[in-house]
């Protein structure tokens, strides 16, 4: 099997890259949210990990309330949210 690498050349350096993917992330979650439902940021401080280094832990709360069908919503509560853990400690990502 013959396998071949291509690299790109990016404008950018590692640190502008992690700043970019961490304002998409935070563009993302505030164009999701809105009209009472969306995502509302609980926790996001900086960290330091023994083995991945320096990062960001982000806790969030994901309402998911008017994005459920009609027959649901008679069974689960009005306010309805997934909490979701993520560390970013770049490149290394682990959510929960």
């Amino acid at each position: 099997m013959l396998m071949k690498e291509y690299r790109i050349c990016m404008p950018l350096t590692v640190e502008e890259y992690r700043i970019g993917q961490l304002y998409m992330i935070t563009k993302h979650s505030h164009e999701q949210s809105g009209g009472g439902d969306g995502v509302e940021v609980i926790r996001n401080e900086p960290e330091t990990h023994p083995k991945y280094g320096s990062g960001q832990v982000t806790e969030k709360r994901i309402y998911l309330s008017s994005k459920l069908p009609s027959w649901m919503k008679k069974f689960v509560p009005m306010i309805f949210y997934i909490t979701e853990k993520a560390w970013n400690f770049y490149p290394y990502t682990i959510t929960g």
